[in-house]
């Protein structure tokens, strides 16, 4: 459906069980996007790449972050408990495996992002040029939140 936009394929990795760098949160409403082992597993930085560094067509995380931007993700602040290794969220603490955590753990969110609604992702779109322009200099860009979020 339409062109592998970077919100699909976000949403590909996250609910992929071979990508371990990307994942729901607890409640499923945002994602965790672990830098390092992003890194090695989709740019292609670590000798593990298994042909996905073509995924993203970079090798930069910072435009990564970019891309997140640009398409409404909202950073949001990790406290340093929930990021500590071993305090995993959801399914990955239940596979035991707590030894992969090698890099800042980032959180983003988006309304339209979330776990089992596939639908939602239409409705993520690419912020305007002149959005993109304050965010090139470094502006912040607030995006208003629709009147029916409060529900």
């Amino acid at each position: 459906p339409g062109p592998c936009t970077f919100p699909i394929k976000l949403w590909l990795l996250v609910n992929s069980p071979c990508v371990h760098s990307v994942r729901w949160d607890a409640r499923g409403e945002g994602l965790f996007i672990d830098q390092g082992l992003f890194e090695q597993e989709l740019l292609g930085m670590g000798s593990g790449a298994a042909g996905e560094e073509e995924f993203f067509k970079t090798k930069n995380f910072g435009s990564i972050v970019r891309q997140l931007n640009l398409y409404g993700f909202h950073k949001v602040t990790v406290s340093p408990a929930s990021s500590a290794p071993g305090s995993r969220p959801m399914s990955s603490s239940a596979r035991g495996d707590t030894s992969y955590s090698d890099g800042p753990l980032h959180h983003f969110w988006n309304p339209h992002f979330r776990y089992g609604r596939p639908d939602l992702l239409v409705n993520i779109k690419r912020l305007t040029k002149a959005n993109k322009e304050k965010l090139d200099a470094g502006l912040e860009v607030t995006s208003r939140l629709p009147d029916d979020f409060q529900h």
